[in-house]
């Protein structure tokens, strides 16, 4: 296989989670350079992408993760490097990370043009390294529709070498292969694979939520772990709350002002209650505290209220992380039984 470029047509087309998949499967000892961060973390003074990190976490990779990107900001590129000195130093990273590897995957950016100012986008890359292009589609079928007759129609062979897509995140798999795939196909795109959506790997854990509200645990440190499939805002009485059948749902997010004692209480009660979130920065009375505590249900703690709080997470983009190895394991098996691993290292 070589080293393979890995680009998405759009944001969220689930391009990283796919890389994931396809190391799981291949199962191959592989090297990882993301040339452009764009999901940049900076913590103790030392600044990594937070793909780069997952990766090195993932699968042990003996690369720090702050060595892995080439810069993050658009500007100091600029100053920095003109294209042919900031290829010159890809090509050096790609010598470097693919040492003694049997592959080696070049994330890019959250679509295809993210990084073109600054010479970093998938088929700029392309054009200067001479190695293959795998483009995720992911979105609504008609999206991903759209994005491979573009790229078909107006990226030529000398501008990028586009070796295949993988078609990731179909709803409704056997409709898309058969009222959109043949017409794809008929473009000569090569099409190596189509990943059905899997609801799954939208859940979160009740440890990602308090850390991307930036919220206090104050209750059930223990239940930390506890994954979220529904979410339930709890802004009536609580015997109008008890009666909807929402309420009975396993692995739910209780998300409720802080002085909905009655609320709360009935949350727990209910059971199934993986997280609550209390929201405009109020404490419950101690013994909400500690009934919570008691079952392990973490209690979260954050200043902003109720709707605001509920739109945050409703828009909370469930990415992966190195304690989801359930979901890796998903991954891989999606990918192993829905995309073409002969052809895909063939390229």
């Amino acid at each position: 296989m070589g080293s393979l470029i890995i680009a998405s047509t759009r944001k969220s087309a689930g391009k990283t989670s796919v890389l994931v998949g396809l190391a799981k499967a291949v199962n191959k000892k592989f090297g990882y350079l993301k040339p452009l961060g764009d999901r940049f973390l900076y913590r103790k003074k030392r600044l990594w992408d937070y793909d780069a990190a997952l990766m090195v976490n993932l699968f042990s990779l003996t690369e720090e993760p702050e060595t892995i990107s080439i810069g993050f900001d658009h500007s100091k590129l600029h100053y920095m490097y003109d294209r042919e000195s900031i290829h010159a130093e890809v090509e050096r990273a790609i010598a470097d990370m693919g040492k003694d590897k049997d592959s080696l995957f070049i994330e890019c950016g959250k679509d295809l043009a993210y990084g073109a100012s600054v010479y970093l986008d998938p088929l700029t890359l392309s054009q200067a390294t001479g190695h293959n292009v795998l483009i995720i589609a992911g979105g609504t079928e008609n999206e991903i529709a759209d994005d491979i007759a573009f790229l078909k129609r107006f990226v030529g062979s000398d501008e990028a070498h586009v070796g295949g897509v993988i078609i990731n995140k179909v709803m409704q798999i056997d409709d898309f292969k058969a009222t959109y795939l043949p017409e794809i196909e008929q473009m000569g795109v090569n099409v190596l694979g189509v990943i059905p959506y899997e609801k799954e790997l939208t859940t979160v854990s009740a440890s990602y939520l308090a850390e991307k509200l930036f919220a206090r645990v104050i209750a059930g440190e223990d239940g930390l772990d506890k994954k979220i499939r529904h979410t339930f805002v709890g802004a009536m009485s609580a015997s109008v709350i008890l009666a909807d059948p929402l309420i009975g749902k396993s692995d739910k997010l209780i998300i409720t002002s802080g002085d909905r004692s009655d609320m709360i209480l009935a949350a727990l009660e209910a059971g199934g209650t993986s997280c609550i979130v209390l929201t405009n920065n109020i404490v419950p009375p101690p013994n909400v505290i500690n009934r919570a505590s008691q079952d392990k249900v973490p209690i979260l703690l954050v200043p902003s209220d109720t709707y605001a709080t509920a739109r945050q997470v409703q828009e909370l983009e469930p990415l992966l992380t190195k304690d989801d190895d359930e979901k890796v394991e998903i991954l891989g098996k999606l990918v192993a039984e829905n995309v073409d691993l002969e052809a895909l290292q063939a390229l």
